[in-house]
C-alpha cells in the first residue's frame, strides 16, 4: 500500500456445487428410476451369493475331504506334572501366594494358576521368569 493510484479489488464469483454422486448414491432406487426416465444406460450385475443366506466361505472345497479323512488327534502340549509340582513346591517354600508370584514376574495371577493346574501351554520365557523369581530350577537337568 504505497498509496499509488486507486485501490481496486478483483472479485471473482465463487460457485458452490454439489458433489457428483458416489457409487452408493448411484445405486439408490431414486437415482436408478431417474436414470431410467432419462433413458440412460443401467448396468445390472448378479453377484455369486447375492440374496442367499450363505457366506462365500461356506461352500464345500477340496479340503473338506482331507479333513474328513484326517484321523490324527491334535492337541496342545500341556504343562508336565513334574513342572506343576515343582512350581507349587518352590512357591510354598518362599511362602508366596499365586498373586504375589505373578506380580514378581509381571504376569497375571491367572497364568500362575494355569501353570499350577496344568492347563497352560508351556512358554519357555514364563518358565524362565518363574525360575529366576523362585530361585529354583524347574525344568529338567541340562
Amino acid at each position: 500500500m504505497s498509496g499509488i493510484g486507486p485501490i481496486s479489488q478483483d472479485w471473482e464469483p465463487v460457485v458452490i456445487r454439489k458433489k457428483a454422486p458416489n457409487a452408493a448414491a448411484k445405486k439408490d432406487e431414486k437415482a436408478v428410476n431417474a436414470a431410467r426416465r432419462s433413458g440412460a444406460e443401467i448396468e445390472t450385475l448378479k453377484k455369486a451369493t447375492a440374496g442367499t443366506n450363505k457366506a462365500a466361505s461356506s461352500s464345500t472345497t477340496l479340503n473338506t475331504r482331507k479333513l474328513d479323512e484326517e484321523t490324527e488327534n491334535l492337541a496342545h502340549e500341556r504343562v508336565p506334572t513334574e513342572l506343576k509340582k515343582a512350581i507349587m513346591q518352590a512357591r510354598m517354600d518362599k511362602k508366596l501366594t499365586q498373586a504375589q508370584l505373578a506380580q514378581m514376574i509381571n504376569e497375571k495371577p491367572q497364568i500362575i494358576q494355569e501353570y499350577e493346574s496344568g492347563k497352560a501351554i508351556p512358554n519357555q520365557q514364563i518358565i524362565t521368569k518363574l525360575e529366576r523369581a523362585l530361585g529354583a530350577k524347574l525344568r529338567g537337568k541340562k
